[in-house]
């Protein structure tokens, strides 16, 4: 896999709106290439939803975000336009070149099953080129915030953290849904 300090490997992949893309044509720009197994699945729609949700704020930090998969580029558009997404998706082809320059294909166990295929991976490269953050595996939630806290020079582990708590909280029942516990009193006794 690349590695933090590595230079990222060059890449040609056409983009859902047709256009080649390379790595080399985005030199002085930040780029973040996201991995992702298959279009309109729950875990890769929601990891796009987030990075689309999240562009304003990655364009303001002067970064381009990719997303690549092998899904064809037809399959990008109709993914994108189902689900409103905006950001941009690169189709790696059959060979999985991309996949296999980043370390991003591999051996990986689903549900105890052991195959070959996509390993969830997110490289931010800076404008000269070289890998500054690598996330492998990805875990979908929080995942495009810990990115920007990346890129703005936060402290990944602090935000994980944040967005865990925000999760636990989001699927703890509130206060007044819990019923009070039981107090036993103690008896007194008068003298």
């Amino acid at each position: 896999m690349v590695k933090v300090g590595d230079a990222a490997p060059d890449f040609a992949m056409t983009a859902d709106n047709g256009e080649v893309v390379t790595l080399a044509s985005l030199r002085g720009r930040r780029v973040v290439l996201y991995f992702y197994p298959k279009d309109d699945t729950p875990g890769c729609t929601v990891e796009a939803q987030d990075f689309s949700a999240a562009l304003p704020e990655f364009h303001a930090l002067r970064a381009e975000v990719f997303g690549v998969s092998r899904d064809t580029t037809k399959r990008h558009q109709s993914f994108c336009k189902k689900h409103g997404l905006t950001v941009r998706l690169l189709t790696d082809g059959e060979d999985a070149a991309a996949h296999k320059a980043y370390g991003a294909w591999g051996e990986k166990k689903l549900y105890g099953k052991v195959s070959e295929g996509c390993i969830r991976s997110t490289f931010l490269i800076d404008e000269e080129g070289v890998v500054r953050a690598a996330w492998s595996p990805v875990k979908v939630l929080g995942h495009a915030a810990a990115v920007l806290a990346a890129l703005r020079g936060e402290n990944r582990d602090e935000i994980r953290a944040q967005i865990h708590r925000a999760a636990v909280k989001a699927v703890t029942p509130a206060p007044a849904d819990v019923a009070p516990a039981k107090t036993r009193r103690k008896k007194t006794t008068a003298p």
